[in-house]
């Protein structure tokens, strides 16, 4: 990657003011391939200056030029499709079939879904004498993850120009590599100067500087609860808008009507997507309690099937786990779960056998999970699944509500009015019923400490919007 020493401000590859120095690991091999340069302060303050000197001219293009805009990107990125996959397995360990098809993916679904939006999105409503007008908010700063790079970036960025706001982006130092490549696309497509602006760093060095930054607007933030809170405190002092998509918990409700075999094989799967490594996946599976050794014994054949190995192998399922840090912490969570008393029913600590470098998690599920226990009741961010048996309907929407978090929930039922019932008293941001294919028109965020805020599709766009009334306009 040419651009890991640059940053991307005022539409040039620019050197940083005082780099430190990051190595980019792979996480299945445990060596650095790449070093990154971070920034500091000095970088945002360059970077906030080019954005706002684009403000005033980018955010009175017309819609029909922004649509052009997204047109010309999703056709350099589809172009550069298998680039992408392949640097997300580099860089964060994806194994390289679901980097084609699960992480690089996303960037074509989201665009095709902006798009579609912004070709039929009103700006401006009359209402009585009044003229309701939508409006960019002004400079973003854009503070992403490191476990969904393309995802992430492109539900921020997308949006933020179709609203006609200009930005700055701190994409994670763990997986930078994709989003330096997505800057080229940026490039490539013609964004104008200013517009969207790059620089690489930490959240003491970066981050912070985005979020206290005067002449930022609007922080974009999507990451742990704990940062989360920081990114927040930062922003207060200068009253900008804060939108942030944080931890997850999300519990999965099979009804006592379901077709258990096919519903607990499926909850396996989704609690797997990405080795785990996902804020909204199914982690806590709910189950009938009479129905609790049954579904206990499908969830170990399932857990069992699922391939762990390189990341350059086809037929690899789950890869590694992102970084050392993250490995030990998934590692300590399993022993407290063993600890605790959760009945262990395939996996465990240590590596995969024949698997002695990467940071590779056993697929692990616990079966006679309680509530209290951590591993029910804290953010694995692993291939683990915690099952919880429950009496009632109403016990298991008790629990699965019981909890800090709000991103997502699941529910399963042979009768889709019986899920829809529950659906609704779920304390969630996005409620599943019966496993149904992603909408990337739907609203993504979450209640409580899941975070304030929704991307995807309409409501994404509508973050980066302020409303103005034009009181006594007169009509139509």
């Amino acid at each position: 990657m040419s651009h890991t020493a640059q940053f991307y401000i005022d539409g040039r590859w620019v050197e940083p003011a005082s780099p430190r120095w990051f190595d980019v690991i792979d996480p299945a091999t445990e060596t650095p391939f790449e070093r990154l340069a971070l920034g500091n302060a000095d970088d945002v303050d360059r970077a906030v200056a080019a954005a706002r000197r684009a403000f005033e001219s980018w955010s009175a293009t017309s819609v029909a030029e922004r649509v052009a805009l997204l047109k010309r990107v999703l056709r350099v990125y589809e172009r550069r499709y298998d680039e992408f996959a392949e640097l997300m397995r580099r860089e964060m360990g994806a194994p390289i079939t679901f980097a084609r098809n699960g992480q690089a993916a996303r960037g074509t679904a989201h665009l095709n879904a902006l798009i579609e939006v912004l070709e039929n999105f009103a700006f401006e409503e009359q209402r009585g004498s009044t003229r309701v007008v939508l409006e960019a908010i002004g400079v973003c700063g854009l503070i992403t993850p490191w476990n969904w790079p393309v995802n992430q970036i492109v539900v921020k960025i997308a949006p933020a120009l179709a609203a006609g706001c200009t930005m700055v982006l701190k994409p994670s130092e763990y997986s930078p590599l994709s989003t330096l490549l997505f800057a080229e696309v940026l490039d490539e497509a013609g964004v104008p100067a200013g517009v969207f602006n790059l620089v690489n760093g930490d959240g003491p060095g970066v981050g912070e500087a985005i979020a206290t930054h005067p002449d930022i607007d609007m922080v974009s933030f999507t990451g742990s609860t704990r940062a989360g809170v920081l990114v927040a405190q930062a922003a207060a002092p200068t009253v900008k808008r804060v939108a942030q998509e944080l931890g997850g918990k999300s519990a999965n409700i099979l009804l006592d009507d379901v077709d258990l075999e096919a519903a607990v094989t499926r909850g396996v799967a989704a609690c797997f997507t990405n080795s785990g490594q996902s804020c909204s996946i199914p982690t806590r599976m709910l189950v009938p309690r009479h129905l609790m050794a049954d579904a206990a014994q499908i969830a170990k054949r399932a857990a069992e099937t699922y391939r762990v190995g390189p990341t350059d192998d086809p037929a690899t399922q789950l890869g590694p786990l992102v970084n050392r840090s993250q490995f030990e912490r998934v590692q300590m969570l399993i022993q407290k779960g063993i600890d605790e008393g959760a009945r262990l029913v395939t996996g465990g600590t240590g590596r995969p056998a024949g698997l002695d470098t990467g940071y590779y998690a056993k697929p692990t599920v616990f079966a006679d999970v309680t509530p209290d226990m951590t591993i029910a009741r804290e953010e694995i961010f692993g291939p683990v699944l915690s099952m919880l048996a429950y009496d009632t309907d109403a016990d298991a929407i008790a629990i699965a509500n019981g909890t800090d978090y709000g991103l997502a929930a699941y529910v399963q039922s042979g009768d889709l009015d019986r899920a829809r019932k529950v659906g609704r008293a779920l304390r969630a941001g996005g409620v599943h019923l019966n496993y149904p294919p992603a909408d990337f028109h739907a609203p993504f965020g979450g209640y409580k400490r899941s975070g304030n805020g929704r991307e995807w599709g309409e409501a994404g766009l509508r973050e980066y919007l302020e409303t103005k009334a034009l009181v006594g306009y007169g009509d139509a």
